[in-house]
Order: structure tokens, then sequence, then C-alpha cells
């Protein structure tokens, strides 16, 4: 993926079959989800020429604070790095505007569900840390534990 660009509302459908070609990682009401959510907050996306290989969009909680609600790349794109340039990238514009901390939910290790075993290696190699466990999470599925993340960006005292 050679560039990573704010997502604009073309993007949508390209976001959205995205997450519908990864059935093993997102419930059937999630492309629903980012369908709505790419319009509410700040999204980026990763392309390559010919389309799109992943996104990102994140809540602005505060201007220290944000949280990742999605992050998804396509399924054979997965292990090439364009989760973490997406990361990277968000990671440095929002640090440019006073983020200090970051924040990701993910399923938790108990749930048992091995293929998200990958995503949380990912987080943690990024420097992401776990600090809870909330099951269950409202507006999850029952039967499915939120591990949250944190990573500290700045300096926060």
């Amino acid at each position: 993926m050679r560039t990573v660009r704010r997502a604009v509302p073309a993007d949508t459908d390209d976001c959205v079959a995205i997450v519908r070609g990864l059935p093993e990682y997102f419930t059937e009401d999630v492309p629903d989800k980012i369908a709505t959510e790419l319009r509410e907050h700040p999204a980026w996306v990763a392309e390559d020429g010919v389309g799109l290989g992943g996104f990102v969009i994140v809540d602005r909680r505060s201007v220290q604070a944000a949280e990742i609600l999605w992050l998804a790349v396509a399924g054979p794109l997965r292990g090439n790095g364009v989760g973490t340039r997406l990361l990277e990238h968000i990671v440095r514009e929002l640090s440019a505007g006073g983020l200090r901390v970051l924040e990701v939910k993910t399923l938790d290790a108990c749930a048992g569900y091995p293929p998200y075993v990958a995503t949380r290696a990912f987080w943690e190699r990024r420097g992401f840390v776990q600090v809870d466990t909330i099951d269950p999470l409202p507006d999850w599925p029952l039967g499915n534990p939120a591990a949250i993340y944190i990573a500290a960006i700045g300096i926060t005292r």
C-alpha cells in the first residue's frame, strides 16, 4: 500500500467489502456500523492505486485522547504492513494535534477464539497494553469479552 489518506464518502463500499471479506473477525452487524461510523468519525484508508487495502476509523474523545473504533486490512494483505502503516499514520497525524493516549478494544483472550490471537499480538507489538477486560461490553454481543488496550503516545503527567 503506497498511500494513506483521509477517507471520503466514496470509500464506504470498499471499506464495507473489506469487512465482509473477514467474517471470522466481524459479526454480521458490523458492515452497517462501518458505513455509519465512516460518516460520523475521522477515517483513513490505505490504497495502492488499484483499490483499498485497509482502513481505520477513530473517535477523537478529546484533544489528548482517541479510540480506534475499527482497523481492518483486506485478507490477502494481512501481515504485509498495511495495518502498521495505517496506525503509524494516524498516530503521527493525531499527535500533531495533541494526542497523548490511544485506546482500542478487541476480543479478549479468555474468549478462546483463535483468529484473535494475531489481532492482540498486533496491538501488543505496537506498544498497546491491556488494562482491562469488560464482559459484557455495551453494544457487544454476549460471550464476546472486550480486551481494553491503551498506548501512551505522549507524556501524560
